[in-house]
């Protein structure tokens, strides 16, 4: 059994897989260590891996390392992906873990992994296996505040899952579409683009934001909301098999 842990900006996320397969799913506020002891034990975990955009709580790696075959992601973890990037360093987690999980999906395809966070990440993956690159932008919910936050009078929106009116006809559905409609049609400007140049295409869908984005868009997408974390499991697998004994 292996459990994955996926540390973000404002939940944490654990899976336990058996195998290949998602057999638990929890989502906290923070990571505790009670919480986390008695999910490991009682689901049997031998194998741990960790991805964090933040702070790890304290004593929870001295826990994980003492208890279990442990990994946390890092720059310098081996993966069964390729990275093309520049700044490997720079690149973020999670966008990591989404390749990882669009390869093992559809290996030997072009992919194209939306993740539909605090930020919208969008990131090629070739058929090869190679993690090439791609964009960032803020997500709905941030464009929605920065609007509020840097004018004097517009008012602070609530994201929906149902679009305004695409012809603003308040101030509160104008605001709206600059945040939703807006983050729409860049995903699908992006996703044109991107056909043209890696054919053929596969679109993958992931995030928090995933159900507006797959009710709206008449792009052809593949929705998978728990990419990242099966992403981790198929590194945590990888590097398992590079040791002995696992």
């Amino acid at each position: 059994m292996n459990l994955a842990i996926d540390i973000g900006n404002t939940r944490t996320k654990v899976a336990v897989f058996q195998g290949d397969e998602l057999v638990r799913k929890e989502v906290w506020e923070t990571l505790g260590m009670e919480a986390l002891k008695s999910l490991a034990y009682n689901q049997n975990v031998e194998k741990i891996i960790l991805s964090s955009v933040s702070q790890i709580p304290e004593g929870v790696e001295g826990f994980l390392k003492k208890n279990f075959f442990y990994l946390e992601l890092t720059a310098q973890t081996p993966l069964p992906i390729a990275i093309r990037y520049q700044t490997p360093h720079t690149l973020g987690k999670d966008r990591i873990a989404a390749a990882a999980g669009a390869f093992h999906l559809f290996p030997g395809e072009n992919c194209l992994v939306i993740d539909t966070g605090t930020c919208i990440t969008m990131d090629v993956l070739s058929a090869a296996g190679e993690f090439l690159g791609g964009n960032i932008s803020p997500g709905v919910e941030m464009r929605l505040k920065a609007m509020h936050h840097f004018t004097a009078r517009l008012p602070l929106v609530s994201q929906g899952l149902e679009m305004a009116p695409r012809l603003g006809d308040s101030t509160e559905n104008a605001v709206r579409n600059g945040g939703e409609l807006g983050a729409l049609l860049e995903m699908e400007g992006f996703i044109g683009w991107c056909r043209k140049e890696f054919r053929p295409l596969r679109v993958i869908l992931t995030g928090g934001d995933t159900d507006f984005f797959a009710k709206n868009t008449k792009t052809k997408i593949f929705a998978h909301q728990n990419l990242v974390l099966l992403g981790l499991n198929k590194i945590l697998q990888h590097n398992a098999e590079l040791s002995e004994g696992f």
